[in-house]
């Protein structure tokens, strides 16, 4: 072959490379969490990124700069659109005003897809990727409910919740609590309307060791003889006890929770935390970009699981003491399968 030829299927082997590479590019990818430091949007960009490796996807990762920056997230949806993105996988931190940024994407044709946190309405993504999280908080009420026994008829409820908008997984996970604990709901759409003269009260917390910790003060001087307490998530549950070590009533307060981590199931093998419910953030995000492989390709947008309005990630209570007629994984189970 002459050296003419040679140059010539060189530089056709190149532009070959470039228009895969182009090709490749088309497949972008964005991922927006409610914050960065949260262990459960650390694992959910690990199984973002892996399977976004594996496909051949670009993927671009924002956060907020605090769990409830709507303003961060809408910039970066923003941005994300402009970028020419095929799908966004979002942690809505305000499911009600993210939706018309929300339609913006898809009136754009990009897919959007919520992860863990359903938009309100659900129908206003394409398609959402998460924990049952009412299951997830009936899960720990209903496991509360029969540890207490005949105390729980008697029980005095502290309820630490995420923030005042209510975004729709706070609510699920209390709601849940609540009805799995045998307290009659309000409105499911909402907590703090409730008439049982269990609840002490509710308070938020910011999903943060610290804002459990400053919660539980609140709760406690309000009623100091609190002996049931449930938390919105692990950090959360791990400032809580530490309010109740300060007054001495860490050995005889009861507290449930949900999230799954690693540091929240060693909490529960340390007897800090009663139990937990365990959801799969990795799983979430890596059947998110799965989802919006296939769509960059065919147009295919992912289908609910049967009988609900969303694809169910799965969720198991995460225990060493379990409770008569409440299913539970022990804490080196939750080992093997925690984040964080």
């Amino acid at each position: 072959m002459t050296k003419t030829k040679l140059l010539r299927a060189a530089l056709a082997g190149t532009a070959l490379s470039l228009v895969a590479g182009m090709a490749q590019a088309e497949g972008t990818a964005c991922l927006i969490t409610k914050t960065d430091t949260n262990p459960f949007f650390v694992k959910m960009k690990e199984g973002a990124e892996a399977k976004a490796k594996e496909l051949g996807i670009e993927l671009k990762a924002y956060a907020g700069k605090i769990d409830g920056d709507h303003e961060g997230q809408v910039a970066a949806v923003e941005a994300c659109i402009a970028d020419g993105a095929k799908g966004i996988l979002i942690t809505a931190s305000d499911t009600k005003a993210i939706v018309d940024a929300v339609k913006a994407a898809r009136d754009a044709g990009v897919l959007v897809i919520a992860l863990d946190t359903p938009l309100d309405p659900i129908d206003a993504a394409d398609a959402t990727f998460a924990t049952d999280n009412f299951k997830a908080g009936e899960l720990i009420g209903q496991w509360a409910k029969a540890t207490m026994g005949d105390g729980a008829a008697t029980a005095k409820i502290a309820l630490l919740d995420l923030s005042i908008a209510q975004p729709s997984v706070d609510v699920l996970r209390d709601q849940g609590f609540l009805q799995g604990f045998g307290v009659e709901l309000g409105d499911p759409a909402k907590w703090g309307d409730e008439t049982d003269p269990r609840i002490v009260g509710h308070e938020v917390t910011s999903g943060n060791e610290e804002g459990g910790l400053k919660a539980m003060e609140t709760l406690l001087a309000k009623d100091p003889e609190i002996n049931m307490v449930y938390t919105i998530n692990e950090p959360s549950a791990a400032g809580a006890y530490e309010a109740l070590k300060a007054v001495g009533r860490e050995k005889d307060v009861l507290i449930v929770s949900v999230d799954g981590g690693c540091p929240g199931v060693g909490n529960v093998k340390d007897g800090i935390i009663g139990a937990t419910s365990q959801q799969y953030p990795l799983d979430m995000a890596s059947k998110g970009i799965e989802a919006i492989a296939a769509f960059a390709k065919d147009g295919t947008k992912p289908a609910p699981t049967e009988g609900k309005a969303f694809v169910d990630t799965g969720v198991a209570l995460v225990t060493d003491k379990p409770a008569e007629g409440v299913e539970s994984i022990d804490t080196a189970k939750g080992t093997e399968l925690c984040w964080g």
